[in-house]
């Protein structure tokens, strides 16, 4: 990672309030948060300077995008394709890509709508279902299209009512063949039994269906989604590095749930899983920032028509394509860890799944720009994050080489 710096000043950064580790439920998967760690970074606090300065960094992908499909699709495509090499595409379309030849087809969808000249790489998944067979994993991995298979509990989240009842009973057959064929499968880590509190939801997903899964099949690659909890750092630091990790949202590592309230009830910051308590947030923070190889990026940008969020039920999802590079950066310079952050966007996600990481470049400039309030495609808007914001950093919008 290479740092531009056009002025000697050194100014201070911000740092987080020390984290109270505390033990996990589970004896065998008890691990303790540190606090954040402040690194002197001649570098990176030269970097909060006002004058202009310039960060380059190998280009990014986006391990957990939603791209939807339609005219959706087609205005919210080239938001990601101007900052992202590749992405892991999501399945939860209505109906879901539940096989091989549909995400075939899906992926001739996306590379029909890409803006000319662009050399975005989409890397399709398979919705995995009670019924999903172990023949279609083999299929999957010889297709060379599909790259994972995404766990959606049965009612967790958009479109996911036709998820998963029974992980390691009807599902184990397709889970020990994903194992076979080094096939990761990636979680949306939240219960959905009505009696547990919805701000628990992934504390006991990880005691009582992640951590027995891990047990069961050590070998099987796995990356919890989304994490929003210091009870989710706890558990993937306990695990073994290469074979469960973490994606990690812009919203989940700067709102916390008051986002959800101030001033009002907002409902462009419901996503699922749900903000949570700034202490969660803090250790998110912490764990993202530290060097870790077993976090990296994963949007999870999921667009809905303004119209759909602002309702008396209004949908869940962040849309965050276009703000994310800039965002992950003002998080990793408030803790001083800019040289940490091309490792989290470039390097942690490919080496991972096993796949080459990028060649190209892209430069992040300190050129304060203002977020459009709205995003149009064919019927509507799409409101982004941080709306109406002014953010610090501005990616490019080519590849440098």
């Amino acid at each position: 990672m290479q740092f531009a710096i056009t002025t000697a000043a050194v100014s201070a950064n911000p740092h987080l309030k020390p984290l109270v580790s505390f033990p996990r439920p589970s004896p065998q998967h008890r691990v303790r948060v540190h606090p954040p760690r402040h690194r002197p970074n001649t570098r990176a606090s030269a970097m909060a300077s006002s004058a202009t300065q310039e960060l380059t960094i190998t280009r990014p992908d986006d391990w957990h995008l939603h791209l939807r499909d339609g005219d959706v699709m087609a205005a919210v495509l080239p938001h990601s394709a101007r900052h992202f090499q590749r992405a892991i595409v999501m399945p939860n379309l209505k109906p879901p890509v539940t096989t091989t030849s549909r995400a075939i087809a899906y992926r001739d969808e996306i590379m029909k709508a890409l803006p000319p000249g662009s050399s975005f790489v989409p890397l399709m998944t398979l919705y995995l279902t009670d019924s999903t067979s172990p023949e279609e994993i083999k299929i999957a991995r010889k297709s060379g299209v599909v790259f994972a298979v995404k766990l959606y509990p049965a009612g967790a989240t958009t479109n996911s009512q036709d998820g998963v009842t029974d992980i390691l009973g009807k599902c184990l057959p397709v889970l020990e063949e994903m194992v076979k064929q080094e096939m990761p499968l990636l979680v949306h880590g939240e219960v959905t039994d009505p009696h547990v509190d919805t701000f628990d939801r992934e504390k006991v997903f990880i005691e009582k269906i992640l951590a027995p899964l891990v047990q069961k099949l050590p070998q099987l690659k796995i990356v919890m989604e989304h994490i929003t909890t210091m009870d989710a750092v706890n558990f993937i630091e306990s695990c073994k590095e290469g074979h469960v990790a973490a994606t990690v949202t812009p919203q989940h590592l700067l709102l916390n749930r008051n986002a959800l309230f101030q001033g009002g009830l907002q409902p462009h910051n419901y996503c699922l899983p749900v903000l949570k308590r700034e202490t969660h947030r803090q250790a998110i923070v912490s764990a993202v920032t530290s060097g870790s190889r077993q976090y990296f990026l994963g949007t999870d940008s999921a667009p809905h028509d303004k119209r759909m969020k602002e309702c008396s039920c209004g949908c869940a999802g962040i849309y965050s394509a276009p703000v994310a590079l800039s965002l992950y950066a003002k998080v990793f310079e408030e803790v001083g860890a800019l040289d940490k952050l091309e490792a989290f966007t470039s390097f942690n996600g490919p080496d991972f799944y096993g796949l080459p990481r990028n060649t190209s470049k892209i430069v992040l400039r300190r050129s304060p720009w203002k977020v459009p309030a709205t995003y149009a495609y064919g019927s509507g808007v799409i409101v982004p994050m941080s709306t109406g914001n002014t953010l610090e950093w501005l990616p490019s919008d080519q590849p440098e080489e």
